[in-house]
């Protein structure tokens, strides 16, 4: 807390401590510090789900006004606090990643907590990285930013290792006691599962329960099943409009576009062959909580996702009854995964581990790790024993392997050499091209033109330009989607690639008609920067 302090001028300070350390305490001694020198603070969480309890405890132990900021509140309310922290009459903001954006009166310090976490990162509209963009603010507004996290993303520690970021490490737990869980792996490959929990996984959790603990199970996935199957004509219920499909809500009887939106009401029939065998194939967090009322009956269970937390203060409401005990058993995504601090909680299943081991973004290992240390990370907190039980269809594979012996920082450095070895970021750079539009054909058209325009600027091979290509989603909300992916050694090329490009584009829409005509509009073509 002392180098926080003593700071006083820009410097990025990366807190790396394991889950359950004190991170919040050191913010809140540093944000102490700013408010007694007459500063503001902001502090960034990653989800509004966080929110709450920051705000709880933030409010017992500082004494300036607080204001918060995301989009679960009314626009009267956003409009008040954004102009009280303009005004200066607002010591604290705290808020998602719009936030960032949040004017300060007296800037004296930027908290981007849990810093690793893909939600900081807006991929439609004005595109931004929100820890990103804090790193750019503190440096003009000449303060301190603190960037906090159990697993840091591999750019940080990149940042760290050529001296650009400051470490500061917390290795043990604070609590007295407190010591980092136990992790084991349940191979379930010949496994008889029962809605997805195998019988070593129910026997474990019967046991905490029976010792007075919580059990936290943990399925990144809401709604009962993501897929409505006919078993006698094989019929799929697929979206319209996207190049996915509908995911099964039974407790509302809707089949329900997690991309889209799009909602139907659950047929009775299958709409193709008229049969009645319709079934939802694979697992939800809705699926989950209805087998542990089965197998736990008279058992508070609190399911806590997306579907659940939609009305005002609901998510407070269920994380009282877990933090008083009503609720022993809680099912969740990754609203649970990071953040909260649940003292009782013995054991952490995770349902399905192997969701994000064959990603084809070249981050699903780096994030599958982060999520898996995160959610563990809620067991075994307050003195309480804690164990941590991975379902999984390949207990070889290496990622496993590395998350038993229990040491992010090893697996990051393993991840970072790969890296590397592959130039890819943060040891090379890339912009994505993306364009979409209503005709199958106009986005790869398009983005062919790009190419063959940005083929005089590639500058004898220091930018590579690989496309275009179908998006990973091809079609999504009826619009389809190709893109284009530049990389280079170093990033200098690569904007002058950009800033010589981004003209080119506008003046040969006017003159070539590439977006009339082809239901595209400019502002629809995307640049990412990894």
């Amino acid at each position: 807390m002392a180098a926080i302090d003593a700071a006083g001028k820009y410097r990025c300070l990366l807190l790396d401590g394991v889950t359950g350390s004190g991170k919040t305490e050191v913010y809140l001694g540093a944000i102490a510090a700013v408010l007694a020198r007459g500063r503001q603070a902001l502090v960034l969480v990653p989800e509004i789900a966080l929110t709450p309890q920051l705000v709880e405890r933030f409010r017992a132990r500082l004494s300036g006004r607080i204001a918060v900021l995301h989009s679960g509140l009314t626009g009267a309310e956003r409009l008040n606090a954004w102009l009280d922290a303009r005004d200066g009459r607002a010591d604290v903001v705290i808020g998602t990643r719009s936030a960032v954006f949040a004017p300060l009166a007296r800037p004296g310090l930027i908290v981007v907590d849990e810093e690793h976490d893909a939600s900081y990162k807006q991929h439609e509209g004005f595109r931004y990285s929100a820890r990103d963009l804090a790193v750019v603010r503190a440096h003009a507004a000449g303060v301190p930013l603190v960037l906090g996290s159990a697993t840091p993303s591999l750019e940080s520690l990149a940042n760290v290792a050529a001296g650009r970021y400051t470490r500061l490490a917390l290795t043990h737990r604070a609590a007295a006691g407190a010591a980092a869980p136990r992790m084991e792996l349940i191979d379930v490959r010949r496994a008889a599962l029962d809605e997805g929990l195998s019988a070593p996984l129910l026997a474990r959790m019967r046991a905490q329960l029976d010792a007075g603990a919580q059990v936290l199970l943990f399925l990144n996935r809401r709604g009962w099943a993501p897929v409505l199957y006919c078993c006698d004509c094989g019929w799929l219920a697929e979206c319209a409009r996207c190049d996915a499909r509908y995911t099964v809500h039974r407790a509302t009887r809707r089949l329900i576009c997690h991309h889209c939106g799009t909602e139907h009401r659950l047929p009775a029939r299958c709409p193709k062959c008229g049969g009645t065998t319709l079934t939802g194939l694979g697992l939800g967090t809705e699926r989950i909580e209805q087998a542990l009322e089965r197998h736990f009956p008279g058992i508070g269970i609190a399911r806590i996702d997306r579907d659940t937390t939609r009305r005002k203060g609901s998510l407070e409401a269920q994380l009282d009854a877990v933090r008083s005990g009503a609720a022993r058993l809680l099912i969740g995504t990754q609203m649970l995964a990071k953040g909260h601090d649940f003292p009782d909680v013995g054991l952490v299943g995770i349902v399905d581990a192997d969701q994000g081991l064959f990603g084809a973004d070249f981050r699903s290992a780096e994030r599958l790790a982060q999520l898996v240390v995160q959610v563990a990370g809620r067991a075994g907190r307050a003195g309480r024993p804690g164990t941590v039980a991975i379902q999984t269809h390949h207990p070889e594979h290496p990622l496993f392997m590395r998350l038993l012996r229990g040491d992010y920082a090893a697996i990051a450095a393993e991840l970072l050499a790969e890296r590397r070895a592959a130039r890819l970021p943060p040891f090379g750079h890339q912009a994505l091209l993306r364009a979409e539009a209503t005709d199958a054909e106009a986005p790869a058209a398009f983005l062919t033109a790009v190419a063959t325009l940005a083929e005089p600027l590639l500058g004898d091979g220091h930018v590579q330009v690989h496309g275009p290509v179908p998006a990973p989603m091809e079609r999504r909300a009826g619009r389809y989607r190709a893109q284009l992916l530049f990389e280079a050694g170093a990033r200098a090329p690569l904007h002058a690639l950009l800033d010589a490009l981004a003209p080119m584009l506008r003046a040969g829409c006017r003159r070539h008609g590439w977006c009339a005509g082809r239901s595209m509009s400019i502002r629809r073509i995307c640049i990412e920067h990894a």
